[in-house]
C-alpha cells in the first residue's frame, strides 16, 4: 500500500505526536519515512549592512541547527523501530511549496486531480490545496 511516508515536522507538540503515530504506521506497514523540517528564510530587521550580515548568519546557523537536532531526535526514534528513516532541512518562504517539491522531486505518486478550494490559513491545508500527491492527515484525538 504505502511504502514511502512524508512527515514534514516543525518540532511543535502536535507534530511531535504526529510524529508518533508517523513511525507506528511506518513500523506496521514497512514503509521508510522522510523526515522534513522546513526553515524560512532570514527576513532583514537591521539597518546597517555590517548587522545584517552578522544577524543574518547567526540566523540562519541557529535555525539550522535546531532543525537538524530535531531531525536527529526523530531518526532516532524510527532506528527504534526499525523504520528507514532519511532527513531533510530545506530553507523555503512558504513551507507548503517545500513539502511539494521534495515530494515532485522523489518521485512519490501522484492523483490524478489535486484537492481544489479549501481556504484556511495552515501549512496542512495548503499542501492538501495544492498537493497532486496522496495526503493523510493526522488529526490528535479531543
Amino acid at each position: 500500500m504505502y511504502h514511502h511516508l512524508c512527515l514534514p515536522t516543525d518540532a511543535s507538540p502536535l507534530s511531535d505526536h504526529a510524529i508518533d503515530q508517523t513511525l507506528a504506521l511506518a513500523h506496521s506497514l514497512r514503509a521508510r519515512v522522510t523526515v522534513l523540517s522546513v526553515t524560512t528564510p532570514y527576513h532583514v530587521f537591521a539597518v546597517t549592512p555590517e548587522q545584517m550580515v552578522a544577524v543574518r548568519d547567526d540566523y540562519e546557523r541557529e535555525v539550522r541547527d535546531a532543525a537538524r537536532t530535531h531531525l536527529r531526535t526523530v531518526e532516532s526514534r524510527a532506528h527504534a523501530l526499525s523504520v528507514p528513516c532519511d532527513c531533510v532541512v530545506i530553507e523555503d518562504e512558504h513551507p507548503y511549496e517545500a513539502i511539494i517539491a521534495i515530494a515532485n522531486e522523489r518521485g512519490w505518486p501522484r492523483m490524478d486531480d489535486g484537492i481544489k478550494g479549501l481556504v484556511l490559513g495552515s501549512e496542512t491545508v495548503k499542501v492538501l490545496t495544492h498537493s497532486a500527491i496522496p495526503v493523510l492527515v493526522y488529526r490528535q484525538p479531543a
